[in-house]
């Protein structure tokens, strides 16, 4: 079973995450954040990964704690459902379109974060989201789930539509970089035998 559950607890948030990396994309979110859900929702739909997400966040002070340590937890179930990697494709990537936007992802579960991030968005807020709190998210996600990810903006003007594709094409490249490789079911993807 490629699963795993965490809980994160400090003063300023409360977030549960379970996953299943071989699941259909199944999901049950609810942070609070209605932007911010769908976002996650689009996550769990295109990656193919079956999502549980509470979050309990001091939504009075703003939006960006219950964004940042979502991320976090994610990022740490993610690692601890892929365990040491064996069988796994490891890379992914994805240029996907939305109406005037089109965006990449390109990532590798090296154990190794680092984002590059050349996502501009064209408008401060999506509603009442903060469109820089995207770029929070993946930051968390990328650190705490030892993931090398690039994410670039080729097309776009729609904010919403920008923040989309960033999650979707994420999503794409995620899926493809968790399923399994069948020529290599028992191998470690790395010439250093470890990840």
């Amino acid at each position: 079973m490629r699963s795993a559950s965490v809980i994160r607890q400090t003063s300023e948030t409360k977030i549960s995450v379970e996953i299943d990396l071989d699941g259909t994309g199944a999901r049950d979110i609810r942070t609070g954040i209605g932007f911010f859900d769908h976002m996650l929702d689009q996550l769990s739909r295109h990656a193919l990964i079956d999502m549980t997400i509470r979050a309990e966040g001091d939504l009075h002070i703003d939006d960006h704690h219950t964004v940042e340590d979502t991320g976090i937890a994610l990022g740490q179930a993610l690692r601890k459902a892929l365990g040491d990697k064996t069988g796994i494709r490891r890379y992914g990537e994805c240029h996907l379109p939305m109406d005037d936007a089109q965006l990449r992802a390109c990532l590798d579960l090296s154990g190794r974060p680092y984002l590059v991030w050349n996502v501009q968005m064209s408008a401060p807020k999506i509603g009442s989201f903060d469109s820089e709190l995207v770029r929070e998210f993946f930051q968390a996600l990328s650190t705490h789930g030892g993931i090398t990810l690039h994410v670039d903006r080729l097309h776009g003007f729609n904010t919403h539509h920008i923040a989309e594709a960033a999650f979707k094409a994420v999503a794409r490249a995620l899926r493809q970089a968790v399923e399994p490789d069948p020529r290599k079911p028992d191998a470690i993807p790395s010439t250093k035998g470890a990840l």
